[in-house]
């Protein structure tokens, strides 16, 4: 067995692809052919990609931001919500054009109250809609859920204001 041995490299092989990359205007970058959402605080500034074989971790400065699951193949995206709401509340304008939009629905719930929103207000449905995406990102997204279910059991009025009157009752009921 000795013999059929080969010589040790002369250094530590690594466990990781480490690469250098700059965040693109839509809150995303692009690994090994895959699309991947970071924060959109990190729009145009260098980040270092850590590329394990089963996920990858966002380096910023020396700090770890995030960890993201590892697409397999091409061509792919992964999207979250929470990295780019921000950025379409500044601009509510291109979320009727964001390229993953689909990502952008976390329940199908949420995609009907978009639907009815905008069937309802075609122009501005859509910025309603992002509002409660920001509370489902910031607050809590499963009472947002049950928020928007309640209202479409009943068929009330679907708008932030009255979600956000729903969640607080909760809040005071517990």
């Amino acid at each position: 067995e000795m013999a059929s041995l080969r010589r040790l490299p002369d250094r530590r092989m690594e466990a990781c692809e480490r690469l250098k990359m700059k965040v693109g205007h839509s809150s995303t970058i692009r690994v090994k052919h895959n699309i991947y959402s970071v924060h959109s605080r990190l729009i145009g500034e260098r980040i270092e990609v850590r590329l394990y074989a089963d996920h990858l971790d966002i380096w910023y400065g020396q700090k770890r931001l995030d960890t993201l699951p590892r697409l397999r193949g091409e061509e792919k995206a992964h999207i979250n919500y929470r990295h780019i709401i921000d950025w379409l509340i500044r601009k509510p304008g291109a979320f009727n054009h964001y390229r993953y939009r689909h990502a952008l629905y976390p329940t199908h719930r949420f995609r009907m109250a978009y639907d009815l929103l905008t069937a309802e207000e075609p122009d501005r449905g859509h910025k309603q809609y992002l509002k409660l995406l920001y509370m489902a990102a910031y607050e809590n997204e499963s009472a947002v859920d049950v928020a928007l279910d309640q209202l479409l059991r009943t068929r009330q009025e679907i708008t932030a204001k009255t979600v956000k009157t729903l969640l607080s009752q909760k809040t005071k009921v517990r």
